[in-house]
This record gives C-alpha cells, structure tokens and sequence, in this order.
C-alpha cells in the first residue's frame, strides 16, 4: 500500500469502491489582528490535521480576506467549516461553491499549501492546464470564473 492509499483509502481512483469526493470553496473576512505570522499559524495547524482526516486544499490570504479550497470526505469538510465558522479569524464567511462527484483530487499533495493572492491565479490556471479529467478541468474553470468576477476584491474593500 502507497502513501497515497494509506492517507486517501477510497479515494478515486484507488481500491475497489469510487466514493464521490466533496469540495467547498470559501471566502472570510480576516479579524484586524490577522497578519502574516497568524496565516503561518492557521497552515502549519491545518497541514497537521488535514493530513489526519483526509483533506487537501489551498488557502489564499490578502487584503485582510482568507480564500480557501477544501476537499475531503463530505463529513471531515464540514466538520472544519463548522470549527471555522467559530474560530474568531474568520468573519462574514461567504461559500462561493460546493459539490461532491466522482473525481479525482485536484491538489492531492497539498494537506494545505498556502498561496500568496498574487499567484493563486496561477496556481489554479496551472492545475487547470494540466487537468487530466473533464470534472477537475469544469472544476478548475469555474473556481477561475469566480476569481475572475471580483468577488474577492469587493469583500476586501468593504
């Protein structure tokens, strides 16, 4: 058994049952006292336990906003959003997305990879370009339509 199987179990693609894999997107308004030093906290403690529970993801942090991509088993995702919604760093948390299908994992390595929000453009269009599945490829794509809107820039400005 590979890393990978140890860690992801069902994942699809892996053993003989394809569960569907739950995806949430979300945006935040970061308390006044986030900076830096704390989105360096949040990732190492969520590189930690995402590891535990299955899920991968990215989150984006600029002008006082938080971005997040999680995937996972559906009951881990929501058991963190739950323990976000409470956690005091987080205000006015926005879902902009959430499914659950059939597909493989579009960060599979990533516990939690922090992206700087100058480069999470590139970071998606990247996964985007390389995308072996037409669900991760539609996937991808809508998650760029949503950056692309200015959603992200009219929250940090309120």
């Amino acid at each position: 058994m590979n890393a990978h199987q140890h860690l992801y179990g069902d994942e699809p693609g892996i053993g003989r049952h394809t569960p569907p894999l739950y995806q949430l997107v979300y945006c935040s308004r970061a308390a006044p006292a986030v900076d830096d030093a704390a989105v360096q906290r949040i990732v190492a403690t969520a590189q930690r336990k995402n590891l535990r529970h299955g899920i991968t993801g990215l989150l984006v942090f600029g002008s006082g906003i938080f971005f997040q991509w999680l995937e996972g088993p559906r009951a881990q995702v929501q058991t963190l959003l739950g323990l976000l919604r409470e956690d005091p760093r987080h205000a006015d948390i926005v879902l902009l997305s959430e499914s659950e299908e059939l597909r493989e994992r579009l960060f599979p390595d990533w516990s939690m990879e922090h992206v700087s929000a100058d480069h999470v453009r590139d970071v998606l269009q990247d996964a985007l370009d390389s995308a072996t599945e037409a669900d991760q490829a539609r996937t991808l794509a809508q998650l760029l339509a949503q950056l692309d809107s200015g959603l992200l820039s009219s929250l940090a400005s309120g």
